[in-house]
């Protein structure tokens, strides 16, 4: 009986105590809270914003797929807009944008298929590239944006440049990192994609199977970087873990296919290239094997206003020189977007 009753007692002291805890602690951040609230100031805003670089991590319904998207910065200050590539996603640019969300806001979604965006079965949606930048103007539609510069890397060029193409006045500059829009850009790492565009058969899709797999998103990251070493493996780690989803290899075979039908934009591309004369800043890792600096070059033949820098390192430059685009984007965007 007396255990029993000396059991009860402690139970009880430990409840009073917690919630005195509870009290306390309430009152102790009410008391700080008040402290440095300017006078007359509701409850509700004593809670400050997130720091201008924080990154919010969100989904919105675009045609019924929930898009994943990442998103920084003030509204009320120039949009930027961040287009990913293959086989990656929008953690891309989880190193750029808290340095670009300082003076801009920045939106960067996850095409369906890809990152945390929901990935429809193959006959519930059409995976091609003018499906991609319809999905990405009706996002940037629900976002309210109006006019945008954009950041362009590998897949991510086509869709810009398909938005581009709808509106170009709505672009007010490119900003490309290993992103194609000439054949000199299409070299001998094509060659097998292109024998599929010929015949569209299941032997050349087939051939082409080797182009998922762990060694080679390694590679993707890793080739033509000065110091391997110093890329993190998680990046192509959670590409692979995401192109090993069931039915996810099908549909970046799709995509390979559909490729073909961007080369057949390249010359409107160019000629709206000419016409309008966006401000582009070039940013290209030089030792691309899949867009090489050949690709690079043929912009300054379209373009008069480019600023044209050829980095030493891969296909993920963002990868080995993120502090060094970001320095850049930020000049350049200052000088040339209002």
């Amino acid at each position: 009986m007396t255990n029993e009753f000396s059991l009860k007692a402690f139970k009880a002291h430990l409840h009073m105590a917690a919630a005195a805890l509870i009290i306390a602690g309430g009152l102790v951040s009410f008391a700080v809270s008040a402290a440095n609230a300017a006078p007359g100031t509701a409850d509700a805003d004593i809670i400050a914003e997130a720091p201008s670089g924080t990154v919010a991590h969100r989904s919105i319904e675009i045609d019924g797929v929930s898009v994943f998207y990442r998103e920084a910065g003030d509204v009320a200050k120039p949009t930027v807009l961040l287009l990913h590539g293959f086989p990656t996603s929008s953690q891309m640019f989880r190193n750029l944008i808290p340095e670009l969300a300082e003076k801009y806001h920045v939106l960067a979604p996850d095409y369906p298929g890809y990152g945390a965006s929901d990935a429809p079965a193959r006959d519930k949606f059409d995976y091609t590239f003018a499906n991609y930048a319809e999905i990405v103007e009706k996002f940037i539609d629900k976002k309210g944006v109006d006019q945008f510069s954009v950041y362009l890397m590998d897949y991510g060029a086509p869709v810009g440049f398909r938005l581009f193409e709808k509106n170009p006045g709505r672009v007010s500059a490119f900003i490309i990192q290993n992103g194609n829009a000439y054949e000199e850009g299409l070299k001998e790492f094509w060659d097998p994609i292109k024998a599929y565009w010929k015949t569209g058969a299941k032997e050349q899709r087939d051939a082409l199977r080797p182009f998922l797999i762990l060694e080679t998103t390694q590679w993707q990251y890793t080739h033509g970087q000065p110091n391997p070493e110093l890329i993190s493996p998680d990046a192509w780690h959670t590409d692979q873990y995401l192109l090993d989803r069931p039915g996810n290899k099908d549909i970046q075979l799709d995509l390979f296919y559909d490729y073909r039908t961007n080369v057949d934009r390249y010359a409107t591309w160019q000629a709206l290239f000419r016409k309008h004369q966006t401000p582009t800043l070039i940013v290209w890792g030089k030792n691309d094997h899949i867009f090489p600096a050949d690709g690079a070059y043929p912009y300054r033949r379209d373009l008069d206003n480019v600023e044209f820098h050829l980095l030493d390192g891969g296909h993920f430059a963002l990868e080995s020189h993120s502090a060094l685009i970001a320095d850049e984007i930020v000049d350049f965007l200052g000088r040339e977007v209002q």
